[in-house]
């Protein structure tokens, strides 16, 4: 990363003077941005015998609310006295005048995100088949919870989630179409986008959603078996629909029999190994544990990827206007098209469950 880059992240001496203020003065710190991550940015801090997580916005325009570090603060900082695991907040500040943007602080846990491989104590069938339970299981607590008891009565609109989904996304692609259809066109995600609008769910059940949930945003503590002990990325959360999260985490997770992923970079093979459950075993065990069932399924898994692809078109608008240095940014000119084309598989009925 430039020191050009580096100073247009965070002015260190205005957030020392902040952290100072609200966490106590230290003899010794160390600020460091975490690479992994392709969304909100991610600083790893050392404050005195204490390790923190600093999480903000990207610098550059951004589209609606697609980095409200704020709103992820106040959703995780609801959950502490749930079963629902999520690491402890500390501090969110709104003062731009520190670093340029929104920003919180929280603790920072030990364990493994599951992104490039399973580690190798997980490396075995009864192992690989309890994380893709603990996935599962999580994300049944998330939507299982009394979002009202926990303070979040007000969080969202729960009724007309998914039509809004489809809307919000639309947007969000003709924001980043502003720039990248100078480059090139994507005239499949037109089509993908007026069949999710003629086939929008009339009703759905009302719950907390996170609007992110996948593999590489929760965290395994050390030690086996496997224990799923942290759920991040909370920037999309709100009451909505909770098969939305569902199709949103199948969208990520391997098959066997499974085509070469869109995005490689994303998307990793490792759970196609002998144990890991298959999408319809956790789409049961699902269903199963929250009572609900997973109805109209092609809509969800294509809305998804939609939605995926929308993400792509964006850090290729990043990526042109020079506000990224994410080398998958420049990637999105060829994956967000395939994506395109795996979203209409979906929908015909080309790619099923």
């Amino acid at each position: 990363m430039s020191d050009e880059y580096y100073e247009r992240l965070v002015d260190k001496g205005a957030l020392v003077a902040y952290l100072e203020e609200h966490l106590g003065e230290v003899d010794d710190y160390e600020i460091e941005r975490h690479q992994e991550g392709h969304s909100n940015e991610t600083l790893f801090v050392t404050w005195g015998g204490e390790d923190l997580v600093i999480r903000r916005p990207p610098p550059g325009e951004t589209a609606d609310t697609a980095h409200d570090v704020l709103r992820e603060h106040r959703v995780t900082a609801a959950l502490a006295d749930t079963d629902v695991p999520v690491p402890e907040t500390k501090v969110a500040c709104d003062d731009h005048d520190v670093i340029g943007s929104d920003f919180y602080v929280m603790e920072r846990l030990e364990g493994d995100v599951l992104r490039e491989d399973e580690p190798n104590r997980f490396a075995d069938p009864d192992h690989r088949r309890r994380i893709g339970e603990e996935l599962v299981d999580t994300l049944a607590k998330i939507h299982r919870l009394d979002y009202a008891e926990i303070g979040l009565g007000e969080f969202g609109r729960p009724a007309g989630y998914t039509q809004r989904q489809v809307d919000r996304w639309g947007k969000q692609l003709s924001w980043a179409f502003e720039v990248t259809e100078d480059e090139r066109e994507v005239p499949v995600l037109y089509e993908v986008g007026d069949w999710l609008e003629a086939n929008v769910p009339e009703d759905h059940p009302h719950s907390l959603v996170h609007g992110d949930y996948k593999l590489d945003n929760v965290m395994f503590a050390s030690g086996t078996p496997p224990e799923l002990n942290a759920v991040f990325d909370w920037e999309m959360a709100t009451l909505g629909d909770p098969r939305a999260d569902l199709g949103w985490m199948l969208s990520y997770w391997r098959d066997p029999k499974d085509p070469a992923p869109e995005i490689p970079e994303l998307v990793t093979r490792f759970m196609e190994r002998e144990g890991y459950p298959t999408r319809v075993e956790l789409v049961d065990r699902w269903e199963e544990l929250t009572g609900l069932e997973f109805e109209h399924e092609r809509f969800y898994r294509t809305l998804a990827v939609y939605k995926l692809a929308g993400l792509g078109e964006m850090f290729f608008r990043r990526h042109l206007e020079g506000n990224a240095d994410n080398p998958l940014y420049p990637k999105m000119e060829d994956r967000v098209p395939a994506l395109a084309a795996r979203a209409k598989r979906i929908l015909e009925g080309d790619e099923p469950l």
